[in-house]
């Protein structure tokens, strides 16, 4: 197979990521306008990013007037997983692509771009990672500027009441994974114990917001790996 049929094999493969896309990012752009964000640095967000949790996370504490250090820590503490996806994939690509090459897929790589690409059988050619990240590009900051156009013309009203279309897709995104398993479940469960427990008890009520999604992300995420290894997880599932 030659260079372009691998290209648009890559692009046929990221179209349904690129669909899934548009309905995030158009949030996200929506709710970044819609809180005071200015439109070009919305859009200059999404163009220099592909980190949707990381993004949202991010514009929330902008919006928040939160610290420098607090902002880039608590993006950092989200987007680490995508280090070791781009490890990850760094062993399944041909040695022969050269470095250049490689800092471009990683800038695309996502938790869906993650598992299109590892599913792929032999090694990865650089035609098709190109045209696998180029859609989710694509559609992630296309739905940010209809996003953004949108909050200049939709009544205040109606994009206050928009706003509950985020908590609607955190649960659509959760609930799914939780019902299958129990690994998930308990993670969702103490990140939510531990983020009222911050926000709520009046012992902790000087940590920051960002700092609570640090410190949620970190203990559940910590005592996930602890309870529910990968070799566990596996054996289980092919018990």
């Amino acid at each position: 197979m030659d260079s372009n049929n691998h290209f648009m094999q890559g692009v046929k493969h990221g179209i349904p990521i690129f669909m899934g896309y548009l309905p995030v990012s158009f949030t996200f752009g929506f709710m970044a306008v819609s809180g005071g964000l200015p439109v070009w640095t919305v859009i200059l967000i999404s163009l220099t990013n592909l980190t949707s949790a990381g993004q949202f996370a991010g514009a929330s504490l902008i919006m928040a007037s939160a610290a420098y250090f607090e902002m880039g820590l608590t993006v950092f503490v989200i987007n680490l997983r995508y280090m070791l996806m781009s490890l990850s994939l760094s062993q399944k690509i041909e040695s022969r692509i050269p470095i250049w090459k490689r800092m471009i897929f990683a800038f695309g790589i996502t938790d869906e771009t993650f598992v299109v690409a590892s599913m792929q059988p032999g090694q990865l050619t650089s035609s098709y990672m190109m045209g696998l990240i180029s859609m989710p590009i694509v559609g992630w900051n296309l739905g940010t500027i209809l996003g953004c156009c949108m909050s200049e013309v939709i009544p205040v009203s109606l994009q206050n009441a928009m706003g509950i279309a985020l908590y609607a897709m955190f649960i659509a995104l959760i609930i799914p994974p939780a019902r299958k398993s129990r690994a998930v479940l308990v993670v969702v469960a103490v990140a939510v114990v531990v983020t009222s427990a911050l926000k709520y008890i009046p012992l902790f009520q000087m940590i920051s917001s960002g700092f609570r999604i640090i410190i949620a992300t970190v203990v559940a995420a910590g005592l996930g790996a602890a309870f529910f290894p990968k070799e566990e997880e596996s054996e289980e599932h092919v018990a």
